[in-house]
């Protein structure tokens, strides 16, 4: 290969010594440099078997490849090929395999000794990807354990080489140095009540293009932003370009390609452009400051994409875009002051994406405990607990140990959620591969979260019948969701993607997401998640009405968080996927007064379904109704004008007698409610067989035989007076209390007596009005009797009210 005058070849020999011995080292060179497609090349002899080249980003893998395969004059997939997880171009010749992280992942598990390969150089490392940085663990750990010979180079941008060089094992460092011209900087914040970011980005474009000479390169975070600038620049006077992975190959190439004179170029890219791909004739950045990075979203339980802001090394990389050709200027769409509060280098994905993935390959592995490798920054203890956790909830790790799904879920590039979807889908495979792919890419619909349809039966139909349509479709996203399912279909070896039913929907989605089980509850659109949380879906969305949905999506809020995406799930489905989960609870409640034995059906804090029944007679039921009379009182039981005098007889005895009698207060009966009347309930089933119960017969059995023999004698139930008539005794008073007319009296002067003592008379006229109360007939008559006759003989003339009562015939 001819000599290509860029920065790299001059350290090209430093490199070769080092990797010769200790046989790994730590390359530093800037953007533009080289390093990525001169340094391979010129290793080539050095190595033994293949060089494997880890690019973080597919389109960055090609592009290297293809540049490569140019400078040797071949085609690409000759010396130089490519691996990437939708496409490839190699061939039993090729030396130089340039691959995308996963794909390195892949070749270790398969094969840990990477017997074919002499040297594995990690480009960019200064990304931090978690994949990067997994890669880099085991290949260290491969080179301890099984390849000391392996040749292993870092290659980075703007990372502190001494890390890396620490990492190694006090590997060399060797650092190119770039010829870049200066680059002006100039601080262009949003102007106040800027509505749309966007608008702000056209508007440097165009001030960019009147200004300066050369093509425009422009920094957005993704591609909804990239689309959105390029409609606000249609009658600008340049040729506008998309830069985006997900555009077709020749859309791409014609991006990076020169532009056709005299036509300028203005090239909307994310920060693909930013060190792994080269851009020619560009001489000003303009740069929105904003990147996506993938976070951890409670939504979906997995990883996504977020836009964030950019650090300030980043931003120094994509300045130096505009320097490559000569004297440049970059402009930074935020304030110089913003610019001194970022980050200085890139945030290592391993500190705030999910790390489940990375669980399950080390599970793989065989590694339970991550710091058993060397790791740049090593997973966080909390997130890797949680990720085993699911790992585990998934059926991917029993034990610590990597279960059979758990080994066919990580043959698959998917998050294990999703993959375990896959996997264990059965006869709905082909269902779960659509579905899989629909959370795994982006939404094929566009607009407003709140007026998308959640249901992802919608997306399916979008999918697999072409002569359906939704005006929020769009077709392109469609057909790279058809490519994307078909690949996946591929690997998970299933070949027909046609045939699938949409109803099964929420089944499949409980594969991947038990936690995500919603119970709708009260009014349309409120559900409850199975961990206890509230989500809501839109009151007019056909979902809101379903009893059960399986939520893939959610917004993150903890309370009352939107749902997104879901599908419909029947309770037989749920009973049938969540089996082996559902706790049924059996016990006895009151219900607007009933007693009833209730059953339960609950899924963490879900209740799935209520069964109230009649309860059975047994010592529950009993001690149910005991409880009730304990919790509202004796006076809940039937008590009928006989129990009441008993225990009215009885507690006067108490009072008059002392303890040998018993205590019937509402205290002592409440809190000894088992003993008394706990035996009396045996065939009992509900309250109403205790509004039956005979409580002045319950309570005479408690009372001791000895004191039922003497309850008449002391406390009878009545008196007879003269007139012949047997008169109640009211025993509610202090002392026992007779109620009779007068003139029932006349005819003795004797009072009537209980338990020996007379009882107080309440003598009464014939209206039953009381005339005079007294526990001494005898004074009575011959005391106050005649003021008492002469009010009554006026009263009452026609009755009889003798001067000498004690000696008159009872009336």
């Amino acid at each position: 290969m001819d000599p290509t005058g860029l920065p790299v070849e001059a350290v090209v020999g430093d490199v070769r010594s080092a990797l010769s011995h200790p046989g790994m080292a730590v390359l530093v060179a800037p953007p533009g440099s080289g390093k990525t497609t001169v340094v391979p090349l010129r290793l080539l002899d050095l190595v033994e078997g293949r060089i494997l080249l880890l690019e973080p980003r597919r389109l960055a893998a090609r592009a290297a490849a293809r540049r490569m395969a140019y400078l040797l004059g071949e085609p690409v997939g000759a010396t130089v090929g490519y691996v990437t997880r939708h496409d490839r171009a190699t061939s039993a010749s090729t030396r130089i395999q340039v691959v995308t992280e996963g794909i390195l992942t892949r070749r270790l598990q398969a094969d840990p000794s990477l017997a074919d390969t002499g040297l594995v150089i990690f480009d960019e490392v200064h990304e931090r990807n978690l994949q990067t940085d997994l890669g880099l663990a085991l290949t260290l750990d491969v080179r301890t354990a099984l390849r000391p010979d392996l040749r292993v180079l870092l290659m980075s941008a703007t990372i502190d080489p001494s890390s890396l060089a620490a990492l190694l094992g006090g590997a060399p460092i060797v650092t190119a140095e770039a010829r870049l011209h200066p680059v002006e900087v100039r601080w262009r914040p949003p102007p106040p009540r800027t509505r749309h970011h966007e608008d702000h980005v056209a508007a440097a474009v165009r001030s960019a293009l009147t200004e300066h000479e050369g093509d425009v390169l422009v920094f957005l975070p993704g591609m909804a932003e990239m689309r959105r600038v390029a409609d606000r620049l249609a009658h600008a006077l340049a040729d506008v370009r998309l830069l985006h992975g997900s555009l077709p190959v020749e859309e791409q190439d014609a991006a990076i390609a020169p532009s056709e004179h005299p036509f300028r170029k203005v090239v909307l890219s994310t920060d693909i452009a930013e060190s792994s791909l080269t851009v020619e004739g560009v001489t000003v950045v303009v740069d929105s400051g904003l990147a996506r990075a993938p976070r951890f979203d409670p939504r979906i339980g997995m990883s996504r994409l977020r836009t964030v802001p950019i650090s300030r090394a980043s931003a120094d990389q994509r300045a130096g875009r505009a320097g490559r050709l000569g004297p440049g200027v970059a402009y930074r769409l935020w304030s110089k002051m913003e610019h001194a509060t970022r980050r200085s280098q890139i945030e290592p994905e391993m500190t705030h994406v999910d790390l489940t993935g990375l669980a399950l390959e080390l599970a793989m592995w065989g590694v339970t405990d991550p710091a058993e490798l060397k790791w740049l920054d090593a997973p966080p203890s909390a997130p890797w607990s949680e990720a085993t956790a699911l790992l585990a909830t998934l059926g991917a790790l029993e034990d610590g140990s990597v279960t059979e799904s758990g080994r066919a879920m990580s043959r698959l590039p998917l998050h294990p959620r999703l993959a375990r979807m896959i996997v264990d889908a059965g006869a709905d495979a082909a269902l779960a591969v659509w579905l899989a792919t629909l959370i795994d890419e982006r939404d094929p619909l566009r607009g407003r979260p709140d007026e998308l349809p959640v249901d992802v039966t919608v997306r399916l139909r979008l999918l697999t019948d072409a002569s359906y349509r939704h005006p929020a479709a769009v077709m392109g996203a469609l057909q790279r969701l058809r490519t994307a399912a078909s690949d996946i279909g591929r690997r998970a070896g299933v070949s027909d993607l046609t045939d699938i039913d949409s109803d099964r929907a929420g089944y499949v989605l409980a594969l991947a997401f038990p936690d995500r089980l919603a119970l709708r509850r009260g009014s349309p659109g409120r559900f409850q998640l199975r961990t206890g949380t509230t989500a809501v879906i839109g009151t007019s969305d056909t979902l809101a009405t379903e009893r059960f949905v399986v939520a893939a999506d959610l917004d993150g809020r903890r309370r009352d968080a939107r749902i997104r995406l879901a599908a419909a799930i029947s309770e037989d489905d749920v009973m049938a996927r969540f089996s082996h989960e559902i706790d049924h609870t059996r016990w006895l409640t009151w219900v607007d007064g009933r007693l009833v034995d209730r059953t339960e059906a609950r899924l963490g804090g879900v209740a799935l379904h209520t069964i109230d029944r009649r309860p059975e007679p047994c010592p529950d039921t009993v001690a149910a109704l005991v409880k009730r009379v304990v919790d509202t009182g004796v006076g809940a039981l039937p008590w009928t004008e006989s129990a009441r005098q008993l225990r009215r007889r009885v507690t006067h005895l108490r009072r008059s007698l002392g303890d040998e009698w018993p205590d019937w207060s509402d205290s002592t009966l409440r809190s000894t409610a088992a003993a008394w009347l706990g035996p009396h309930l045996v065939t009992a089933t509900g309250w109403d067989d205790v509004e039956r119960i005979d409580l002045a017969s319950i309570l005479r059995s408690s009372l001791d035989h000895r004191l039922i023999g003497q309850l008449e004698r002391l406390a009878p139930t009545h008196v007879v007076v003269p007139s012949g008539r047997r008169v109640r005794v009211d025993y509610s008073g202090e002392e026992p209390r007779v109620a009779v007319r007068v003139q029932e009296m006349y005819g003795t002067t004797e009072t009537p007596t209980v338990g020996g003592s007379p009882v107080v008379l309440e003598l009464l006229s014939p209206a039953n009005r009381p005339v005079q109360v007294t526990s001494d007939l005898a004074g009575f008559w011959s005391g106050t009797w005649d003021e008492v006759r002469k009010e009554m003989t006026g009263r009452y003339p026609k009755h009889d009210w003798p001067q000498d009562p004690a000696n008159s015939r009872p009336r």
